[in-house]
This record gives C-alpha cells, sequence and structure tokens, in this order.
C-alpha cells in the first residue's frame, strides 16, 4: 500500500505560490506510513524507486504548468508520528518550512532505512524521554549547540531532508 501512495502523491493536487508559503505545506505535504501488509515485505530499494519516480513526475507536471522559478520536492522521517513525509515548495533546499534543524542530503537510502527500520513506528517509551529542566529561547544552530554545552548535553541531531530540485 506505501507504494503505491508514493506514487499517487505525484498526481495530486500541487501549489507553488511563493507568497502563500502555508497553502504550500498545507496542499503539498503527505504523511505516509506501512499498513500491517506492509511491515516486513517493503525493501529500501523499493521504496527509494517509487520515490525517485515520484519526484520525477511532480518535476514534469511543475515544468509543464510554465513555473521558471526554484522548486524543492523532499522527503524526510518523522520518527515521533512514525511516518516519511513529502513535500513539495517553491524553495531552495537551505530554506524548506521546517521549524528545528535539518540537513539536505541526497541520501534517501538511510532515511527510508529507518522509516522500515522502526519496529514501533510512533511509539516513544518513556525510558527514552527525558525530562525538561529549562527552557530557553534558541535563535540558531550556534545557540543550541551552546546550551547543550552547558547543560552537558549533546547537541540537537539534526532532521535528514532528501531533497530533489523539482523547478
Amino acid at each position: 500500500m506505501l507504494l503505491t501512495w508514493i506514487s499517487e502523491v505525484a498526481d495530486e493536487p500541487l501549489t507553488l505560490n511563493p507568497a502563500d508559503r502555508r497553502v504550500e505545506v498545507e496542499t503539498n505535504t503527505w504523511l505516509l506510513s506501512m499498513g500491517s501488509a506492509d511491515q516486513g515485505v517493503l525493501t529500501v530499494p523499493e521504496v527509494v524507486s517509487a520515490f525517485h519516480r515520484t519526484a520525477a513526475r511532480i518535476h514534469r507536471r511543475i515544468r509543464e504548468t510554465g513555473h521558471s522559478a526554484v522548486a524543492t520536492f523532499y522527503v524526510w522521517h518523522d520518527e515521533q508520528a512514525g511516518q516519511l513525509r513529502c513535500s513539495t515548495a517553491s524553495l531552495p533546499p537551505e530554506a524548506l518550512p521546517f521549524g528545528g534543524l535539518y540537513v539536505a542530503c541526497d541520501d534517501l537510502d538511510a532515511i527510508v532505512e529507518g522509516f522500515l527500520a522502526d519496529g514501533e513506528p510512533g511509539f516513544t517509551p518513556w525510558s527514552a524521554l527525558e525530562e525538561v529542566q529549562e527552557v530557553q529561547e534558541v535563535q540558531d544552530a550556534e545557540d543550541a549547540a551552546n546550551l547543550a554545552e552547558q547543560a552537558g548535553t549533546a547537541p540537537e541531531i539534526p532532521l535528514r531532508v532528501w531533497v530533489s530540485s523539482a523547478g
């Protein structure tokens, strides 16, 4: 089922509107999870190939509209939700609409592998949670690293996001 859903993303409504990022995110973002029939059956190459085909179809669709500005199709693993997510934005890879740290990469295999290896998608055991001692405003990655160093914890690990030029 997951492979079908990935394929269907290429045919869903697509909005590229730099003046209204909220509409872009709401229209273009897809949350994909495995059904019980997919668990333990899908392989990394199958899922990666499905995303590559979808990215190519979205690229063709954008080209056919005459959109000449930048556009990026991107995929990430939302570990907390236990989902693969994908979206398209009229933004370059370094300006995608994430609220936290992320790194654009070309290694989709590692992202998909992490998703497929998650034995309990969306489940976080209590033992993995940490108590929050103090909340401070963090302006950038350097602030996050400094706060982590002061607190004696590791800095936030950026989210890995696979990007494909779509414009």
